[in-house]
């Protein structure tokens, strides 16, 4: 079954990610429902196309006939899960779906989400992990997982540090829209913690520009002596910086060797925390 009108000039193809139905065999063997395991796999192509998409479209791209597809679709729709548009012909999103996503980003809990992956940093890097909210003209520190040497850098949960003088909130900067940015470093206290923080809007945009480049921030001594840090950013369903997740310990370990391992690591693990809290990270990076 086709629901678009012989003259519907459908939109060219986009690219999302196979969403194809899995076999029989593979859904017998993992216990799964059928037919709810397909409604499920359209309701997620719609979600990549929020402009909406056709009825042969959807259902090729899950690997469904037309009209299988339609009959879950309506079942969907009655249920407000989907809607159908009859001006373009086009299925999108539903209300109900918005208000399931809702309720899931208002029942998250960070700190609990993020520390199985801040575990398994420090397992990985040997290192203590942060993870750090900003909180006006500071970051805080939301919570902690030590390493378990005797050297190691402690921050407890509730301590903060300056934006500009720390790897976690020169990550969360890098990452905020221009205009944002700007409006944050008009009005920004560039304040000498060390020798060597950044205390110049002029060096501080480029230190930001390579944040950019790299994919991670860091801290060389810039907030205490003896300290450095790498940190990344987590990302919110908006694209938005929400929080950063940081690797400190001594200068003694952590060398100029490690530093470029230590951030492709802490970027890895807060991009994977980005996608459990079905956060994204922003096109134009």
């Amino acid at each position: 079954m086709d629901d678009r009108p012989d003259n519907f000039a459908e939109p060219a193809e986009i690219p999302t990610p196979d969403m194809r139905a899995p076999s029989k065999d593979s859904l017998r063997a993992s216990g799964q429902v059928q037919s709810l395991s397909r409604a499920l796999r359209l309701l997620n192509a719609l979600a990549w196309h929020p402009q909406g998409v056709t009825l042969s479209q959807v259902a090729q791209k899950v690997g469904l006939p037309t009209s299988t597809a339609h009959r879950l679709l309506t079942t969907l729709q009655n249920e407000r899960y989907v809607r159908f548009d009859n001006e373009r012909s086009v299925w999108l999103v539903g209300v109900q779906a918005f208000r399931v996503g809702s309720a899931f980003a208002r029942g998250r809990d960070l700190a609990s989400l993020a520390r199985p992956f801040m575990r398994r940093l420090v397992e990985q890097c040997g290192e203590t992990v942060n993870l750090a909210i900003p909180d006006h003209h500071e970051i805080m520190y939301l919570a902690q997982v030590e390493c378990q040497k005797v050297m190691r850098a402690i921050t407890g949960p509730g301590g903060r540090s300056a934006f500009h003088a720390s790897a976690a909130g020169k990550a969360i900067l890098a990452a905020m829209p221009d205009g944002e940015r700007t409006r944050f470093l008009s009005s920004a206290d560039l304040k000498r913690e060390t020798a060597r923080t950044i205390t110049t809007l002029a060096d501080l945009k480029k230190e930001l520009a390579a944040t950019q480049a790299r994919g991670y921030a860091v801290d060389d001594e810039e907030n205490a002596v003896g300290l450095r840090c790498v940190a990344a950013v987590i990302f919110d369903e908006h694209a938005a910086p929400l929080a950063a997740l940081s690797v400190s310990g001594p200068a003694a370990r952590i060398t100029d060797s490690r530093m470029s391992s230590l951030g492709l690591a802490v970027a890895g693990v807060a991009q994977e925390i980005t996608a459990e809290l079905g956060g994204r990270k922003p096109s134009r990076r």
